[in-house]
């Protein structure tokens, strides 16, 4: 089938709903020492390491910068021309780059809305795709795009940079050789202060943004929006992001399950929480946060054998009084983002992106583990080897980590009307089966949300249904209601596709 020029790309892509419909380019033309030629695609903040990764690699040449703000990408534009003496094309609409046999790969860290359509557009039309974490914003699209990477016989790489660190692995390596005995539960954590994104209102969108290519798959809320913001800020709207559970979450959901040695999906959710405590930050009891994801929310995963709780902590964590955690994690303040494994024979602790610490069960310190990676480096090596299981960080991995975020935001969502006292709540929690003290984790939970002046009386929690989840056909048998959750609905012209449709 000959390639799509990009108008016939859009015609196709409304009357199918199903993406490009283009011949794979299954082998690899290039020699490896032939440059690779690179689309980065998404030139904000997190597009700046992407940028600089292929800067400083002798095997690429950045040859598109692709962003729907003029701004953005003019400014990693001139990043690149001032480094290297050549400037890449700078395009607004990433259809533009696909249908050029002089791109080899694609690296997108556009918002998260875009990220499964971006690479699976990418990956039917002959390219590698490293696709930020989440690599999804549903379910439904990771098994998308896991599907294009074997129909399209594609590297498909995630963000979740860990995966290459040598710290973690080194860890991850001592709890498989039995370091800490028989480990089966594992709390990860994201306590991580992010203040109010501003009063919900309509604010305009940047001139030099071409908000139709921007909001591709999501709604179009022209001629405004409701953050004041506009760059980063749609984290915190479920439209765009998935909330702090979804972005630092699956950097944290993933080592955990790495380290539980789980490879498959859970088989029960329950999420509790809400969006709290910012009418006490800004001293007004009738304010709105432009937000409408939990900054606060607490999810339990069933493995069967073996089982995960996640914390998402977005109010102030200073002058922590968690005893245990303080100790393991060696610190009362600030910030704390990473995981606890809890073995038969103590614990072990992702402290960082480059350090783990091993203790035993009296909390002496028995080991220490240090190094990053190269993560974007590992996904060129898999490109030239043309080896799915060289990469560090393969889009299945990448899939079933995002889809933890997303099952405990559904269990939050369908419940975040479900208002309920503190009584109430530990006493619901108390008859989930859990490996973890769940009254424990509600109390911790709820002190801390004390300590940040939440009246939970005026603004109580919120508790999510129990839900059961088919692992293999990845819906819910328990509640149909929630099915309607695993995927999202599209615009014309911006349809992914289900995995039967790539």
């Amino acid at each position: 089938m000959a390639r799509l020029t990009r108008r016939s790309f859009v015609k196709h892509s409304v009357a199918a709903g199903a993406g490009l419909l283009v011949a794979p380019k299954l082998g690899f033309s290039k020699s490896p020492n032939e440059t690779l030629g690179v689309a980065v695609i998404g030139a904000g903040g997190r597009g700046s390491s992407h940028v600089a990764a292929y800067l400083t690699d002798p095997r690429t040449q950045i040859l598109y910068i692709v962003d729907a703000d003029d701004k953005n990408g003019y400014a990693k534009c001139e990043i690149i021309e001032k480094k290297t003496g050549k400037r890449p094309q700078q395009v607004k609409d990433m259809r533009e780059v696909f249908d050029d046999k002089s791109v080899d790969l694609i690296s997108t860290a556009t918002p998260n809305h875009w990220h499964a359509l971006c690479g699976v557009w990418a990956m039917q039309a002959g390219k590698d795709a490293y696709v930020e974490k989440p690599v999804c914003k549903t379910i439904q699209e990771g098994s998308a795009l896991v599907a294009a990477a074997r129909k399209y016989g594609r590297m498909c790489q995630v963000g979740t940079q860990s995966r290459s660190s040598k710290a973690v692995n080194e860890a991850v390596a001592f709890i498989g050789t039995g370091g800490i005995g028989e480990v089966k539960f594992a709390r990860g954590l994201c306590y991580k202060r992010r203040a109010s994104i501003g009063p919900l209102g309509d604010y305009p969108i940047p001139g030099s943004c071409d908000f139709n290519l921007w909001s591709g798959p999501a709604p179009y809320t022209k001629p405004k929006v409701t953050r004041e913001r506009f760059h980063y800020d749609w984290h915190w709207q479920r439209q765009y992001g998935n909330g702090d559970l979804g972005n630092q979450g699956p950097h944290q959901t993933d080592i955990a399950r790495w380290g539980l040695g789980v490879d498959t999906h859970p088989i029960s959710v329950i999420s509790y929480g809400g969006r709290l405590g910012y009418q006490a930050e800004r001293k007004d009891p009738k304010y709105v946060d432009a937000g409408d994801t939990p900054n606060t929310i607490i999810s339990l995963y069933d493995y069967g054998d073996k089982f995960m709780t996640f914390e998402t902590r977005g109010l102030s964590v200073n002058d922590s009084d968690d005893k245990e955690l303080n100790e393991l994690f060696q610190s009362t303040k600030g910030n704390k983002i990473g995981v606890v494994f809890y073995g038969s024979d103590g614990y072990v602790v992702q402290k960082s992106y480059g350090h783990c610490l091993a203790y035993d069960k009296d909390m002496k310190l028995i080991k220490e583990f240090k190094g990053g990676g190269d993560h974007f480096g590992n996904f060129l090596d898999s490109v030239v080897s043309r080896k799915r299981e060289d990469l560090n960080g393969e889009v299945r991995e990448g899939h079933l980590s995002a889809a933890l975020a997303h099952l405990g935001n559904i269990s939050y969502y369908m419940g975040e009307k479900n208002y309920v006292s503190v009584d109430a709540l530990k006493s619901e929690l108390s008859k989930v089966k859990s490996l973890d003290n769940n009254v424990e984790t509600v109390e911790r939970t709820i002190k801390h949300l004390e300590k940040n002046g939440v009246d939970l009386k005026k603004y109580p929690v919120a508790l999510g249904p129990s839900l059961k989840f088919d692992p293999q056909q990845e819906v819910f048998t328990n509640n149909d209601a929630a099915n309607a959750y695993l995927g999202r609905e599209y615009r014309a012209g911006f349809v992914c596709p289900t995995a039967d449709k790539v």
